[in-house]
């Protein structure tokens, strides 16, 4: 049987066929649906971890315990899983062990465009690269041989194309794999004595690993006698280099990217008298095969930056310009304007905040991140998940060194706090700052579409679990001044930002409402606002929000409110000088 999947889906597919049993990963663009996938199979237990880090532990730790298992992550999470994997590339495993990496060329949810073939290399772990969904589908099952046979965790790498194009796949049974023995060695053990013997262990098993790189299927050649022309390519970059060369060239295509099978490299070289080495990103593969004395040519013809795509390569390669296109395939100026959704509760705190002189505002990765952009214009910095409280703490204790009379107030999310917060927080409590910290508790993780975290009371099967309350977790951290407010009560938010810098102490301030989207789709009663136009005067001082469920329509000189998307927040109405904006009910009732 055959079924449209898509990447995401096909790994989920893969991971059960595989008879993998433990899978837990952290919620990001593009691998997000990979878990939710995952989830939908009841033979395997899944969960949500609050972090990165502590999902690659927890697969370390199912391996460990003779379960095959996996952790999935965009490639920002790798960074923060970077402690464990590289020291179990020392260890090994006992059972198969995965760990998904999903890059985003392009920066389409991210902030930045990292290549994370380079942890293969410099974590010495091999790293598998699928190009389409029945590969993505077929190479967790060649991953988990790989790693049991030779004792070591796999890299396996998507790209955002990959992860979210649809191709066919062809459905099979689950294996029928049982659980391995729990074995008890020096080498899960890695103090200093034990781990100069493993790193002799890991550079032996990276010359195995070559080895059958050089033999197996997995990388594959596609011979044309009648053509001097030769493409070395992995991943969804083959399926560009296919729809603009077709069969008219030679290709080499790489599914084991790290280690390269560098004998079949130099022989492919051999049959073709121009060899292009097709990646996105960095010159990763470019730069291993010239070392090895191979003449190819890469990034002087194609860009480091961004996605690849057909009209690219046909440009660089084929001097073809029968289609134009920009280098830069994102034009900054044509592109959608991004604002909060209509009724988001971080829309009213933004507008309280943006008023503040003499601040400076730290933030955190995720749908706050929009703060930095117009009317509010409130952002100053930021950096990665978890990094809002640690920056502005250092911002605070400089300011405060150079006796310049500024506040630095810090912002994270929810999800964002249990990530990787709460160390933040701690430091900051630790080290006397005089910050101002606020959690945004919009009771979900919003950005990558309502994944359940540890303050949701639900888990990834939406069972309910311990529900963790933040405002039990900043007093036991040492915070003694602690207020928790609704962020679309104006005057709540006015009152509590001036008690916060107001004093010399770290304070935290929870403001707390459930995400506008979230609300929509839990159908709860929305009661939408309208605005009563024989008491409007039209000084559009609604506007000054920036809800898109607000207009004005210049030739009628009026103010409407959409009502189809309007969630009856009301923070318009609490900026109306004559209040025209009243509830649909009460005007019409």
């Amino acid at each position: 049987m055959k079924q449209l999947l898509t990447g995401n889906e096909a790994i989920a597919r893969g991971f059960f066929e595989a008879c993998g049993k433990f899978a837990s990963g952290y919620p990001g663009t593009p691998s997000t649906e990979i878990m939710e996938n995952i989830a939908k199979y009841d033979s395997i237990y899944s969960e949500w971890a609050p972090n990165e880090k502590v999902a690659v532990e927890s697969a370390i730790g199912a391996a460990f315990a003779g379960s095959r298992s996996i952790a999935i992550m965009k490639h920002v999470g790798l960074n923060v899983a970077a402690d464990p994997l590289f020291t179990c590339s020392y260890t090994g495993i006992n059972a198969g062990m995965i760990i998904v990496s999903s890059d985003d060329p392009g920066i389409h949810s991210s902030q930045n465009e990292q290549d994370n073939r380079h942890y293969a290399k410099s974590s010495k772990i091999p790293m598998l690269e699928p190009s389409d969904s029945q590969e993505a589908k077929d190479f967790v099952k060649i991953a988990f041989y790989i790693s049991e046979y030779f004792d070591t965790p796999v890299l396996l790498r998507l790209t955002t194309r990959v992860c979210h194009s649809k191709s066919l796949v062809e459905f099979e049974d689950a294996s029928n794999i049982s659980f391995r023995d729990i074995i008890k060695s020096p080498k899960f053990d890695p103090i200093p004595k034990n781990s100069r013997v493993l790193h002799a262990h890991v550079e032996e098993r990276l010359k195995s690993i070559e080895e059958l790189s050089n033999a197996i299927d997995i990388n594959t050649v596609e011979f044309n006698k009648n053509s001097t022309i030769g493409i070395i390519t992995s991943g969804i970059c083959y399926q560009y280099a296919k729809e603009v060369f077709s069969d008219t060239v030679s290709y080499m295509k790489l599914g084991l990217s790290y280690p390269l099978p560098m004998d079949k490299i130099k022989n492919f070289s051999e049959h073709v008298d121009t060899l292009y080495v097709i990646e996105e990103l960095d010159s990763f593969m470019e730069e291993q095969i010239k070392a090895y004395g191979i003449n190819c040519i890469g990034k002087e013809k194609l860009p480091i930056l961004y996605e690849l795509n057909p009209t690219i390569i046909r440009h660089a390669l084929l001097n073809d310009n029968s289609t134009s296109y920009s280098n830069h395939i994102y034009d900054d100026k044509a592109s959608k304007k991004l604002t909060f959704c209509a009724g988001c509760p971080y829309r009213g705190f933004f507008y309280e905040l943006s008023k503040l002189d003499d601040i400076i505002i730290s933030s955190d990765i995720g749908c706050y991140s929009l703060s930095s952009s117009e009317p509010f214009y409130a952002k100053d910095i930021a950096i990665c998940m978890g990094a809002g409280f640690s920056l502005a703490h250092g911002i605070q204790q400089v300011l405060d060194m150079r006796n310049i009379n500024k506040k630095c107030i810090g912002i994270m999310g929810d999800s964002t706090f249990f990530h990787s917060g709460m160390t933040s927080l701690l430091n900051a409590v630790y080290n006397h700052s005089n910050v101002l910290l606020v959690i945004l508790d919009n009771r979900t993780t919003s950005m990558t579409g309502f994944q359940e975290n540890p303050g949701t009371g639900k888990n990834i099967h939406n069972e309910e679990t311990y529900l963790v309350k933040i405002e039990d977790i900043v007093p036991a951290l040492g915070v003694k001044n602690l207020k928790i407010i609704n962020p679309l009560n104006l005057l709540e938010v006015n009152d509590a930002l001036n008690w916060g810098l107001s004093l010399t102490s770290p304070s935290v301030i929870i403001a707390r409402s459930p995400c506008a989207l979230k609300k929509v789709h839990s159908n709860s009663n929305i009661i939408p606002n309208y605005i009563n136009r024989d008491k409007c005067i039209k000084c559009k001082k609604c506007l000054e929000i920036d809800c898109p469920a607000l207009s004005y329509n210049e030739s009628k000189n009026e103010l409407s409110i959409n009502s189809n998307i309007c969630v009856g927040c009301n923070v318009c109405s609490q900026l109306c000088p004559t209040m025209a904006i009243i509830k649909e009910d009460d005007y019409h009732g």
